[in-house]
């Protein structure tokens, strides 16, 4: 796509993404433009509210938050979830906070008002001390909010007349139903409070072009800082490992078994202790209970050779367990490696072999956001853990967590900082792999100015997928 000036034609937008290469610097504390996202952003995109696993059994309940609204999602029976307006009917009282179980409803700790778990009034103290239109059934049933189940998680949406969820989060939810992520489960959940608008938090994941000054750890074996061509030939947006054995196979490189698999593993004990959902330390155990693999000298067939054992060595040992996994050999042959993908417009999940990270983010005000992060995995039937409760929120620089997001977060705090400095005025970004970053400012725009869903649905599918993409025709 042609790098040209374009102005949105519908509502004005405040510091409006002219170009896609540059994001105009006061989108990230300007007031008057949170109060914009606030008011025609947050109210009509589907937002993942909570995993599944948090409410098991029906009564059980989790509160979301998100700005000024809070939303209770509640499990009705083994097929049903609901999500509620959290405020009594008679005097706006909240019915609950965090999370908890209440399998015959809800009551409202003010005045006792109760309500079941399918949202009509049970109780009302001495109905005859109140007019007949203030005691109507319909009108005392709690106000729903829409909820849609995919992937493990309940999703709402506080706009009743949005599109379906699966409509608006392709392809990213194909993609991961190959990856069968609605059998993970969470081993551990971190929060953090940020001192950083929360777009700024959603672009430290959309791009890793970051990866060798912040993350150096990750980079392939042999590849150096500064290097003119790295990025784009052995880390950017459609490159593998079997992409880069390919190329040193072609330049006449051989590897030696041992070297080859002890590089292996190491990438993956890195990730494993980096932050535990990205290559979890099960399949590390698999992977060093094939030291002994004789592999060919030829870099493509050695790295293809090592994935196929590996593959076959997990899909073993769940088989064992009785664990539903993915099939690896599938997922590879259809190209679906990707390590990182986007749904817009704040949840991320990373997969890996038989585990997976995910992240969400929320707005707390123009310059700070909350930011969740899990570990996923999958467990044997009858063996996975007690639903999880809802993490503290931590500072940025807590030394309790993992080192891969530590690295992460002591870039937002200065970035957030830098970008209030005079004569910054927007960011210069890369059409060829930071183009996420620009598609998915224009379509935060593309709500700011009042589109119909018919004009955002098609902008929704080409920016939520993988990161590193490029600067695409988002449709205006």
């Amino acid at each position: 796509m042609a790098i040209v000036d374009k102005v949105l034609p519908a509502l004005p937008v405040p510091y409006a993404m002219t170009r896609p290469d540059r994001v105009p610097s006061p989108r990230y504390y300007d007031a008057d433009f949170y109060a914009m996202e606030c008011e025609l952003l947050w109210p009509r995109v589907w937002q993942m509210a909570c995993r599944l696993e948090e409410i098991p059994k029906p009564g059980d309940f989790v509160e979301y938050e998100i700005l000024d609204q809070s939303i209770i999602v509640v499990r009705v029976d083994d097929s049903t979830v609901r999500a509620y307006h959290n405020a009594c009917r008679h005097r706006g009282v909240q019915l609950v906070a965090d999370r908890g179980s209440c399998p015959s409803g809800f009551t409202c700790p003010f005045h006792g008002w109760c309500w079941g778990l399918d949202g009509s009034n049970t109780f009302l103290y001495q109905p005859d001390l109140f007019d007949e239109g203030n005691r109507d059934p319909d009108d005392l049933m709690l106000r729903s909010c829409r909820v849609e189940l995919w992937g493990g998680c309940a999703f709402i949406n506080l706009d009743d007349d949005a599109p379906p969820l699966r409509e608006c989060i392709e392809p990213f939810a194909a993609f991961h139903d190959v990856w069968k992520v609605e059998s993970l489960r969470t081993e551990w959940w971190l929060s953090a409070r940020l001192p950083v608008n929360w777009k700024l938090a959603m672009e430290a994941f959309m791009e890793g072009y970051h990866v060798m000054e912040t993350h150096p750890q990750l980079m392939p074996a042999g590849i150096q800082r500064g290097s003119a061509s790295v990025y784009r030939q052995d880390f950017g947006r459609g490159t593998s490992s079997q992409a880069r054995m390919r190329r040193l196979a072609a330049a006449g490189t051989t590897v030696e078994s041992k070297a080859f698999i002890d590089m292996q593993i190491n990438s993956m004990r890195l990730l494993s202790e980096g932050m535990a959902g990205m290559t979890h330390a099960k399949d590390v155990a698999v992977a060093e209970g094939l030291r002994s693999l004789e592999l060919p000298a030829d870099p493509a067939l050695a790295s293809a050779q090592w994935l196929r054992h590996l593959y076959d060595g997990i899909a073993a040992r769940d088989k064992a367990l009785g664990v539903d996994s993915p099939d690896l050999h599938q997922i590879t042959e259809e190209g679906l490696t990707s390590s990182v993908n986007f749904c817009f417009p704040h949840y991320f999940l990373l997969p890996s072999f038989s585990s997976a990270s995910s992240y969400r983010i929320r707005p707390l005000g123009p310059e700070e956001c909350l930011f969740d992060l899990w570990s996923l995995v999958r467990y044997p039937a009858g063996e996975e853990p007690p639903p999880p409760t809802t993490p503290v929120p931590m500072a940025p620089d807590d030394p309790r967590w993992p080192p891969i997001p530590k690295q992460d977060f002591s870039n937002l705090p200065r970035q957030q900082k830098g970008l209030h400095a005079k004569g910054f005025e927007y960011m210069r970004l890369s059409d060829k792999v930071e183009g996420m970053v620009g598609n998915y400012h224009r379509l935060i725009d593309g709500y700011l100015a009042g589109f119909s869903d018919e004009k955002l649905l098609p902008a929704l599918q080409r920016v939520s997928g993988p990161i590193d993409d490029l600067v695409g025709d988002i449709g205006f």
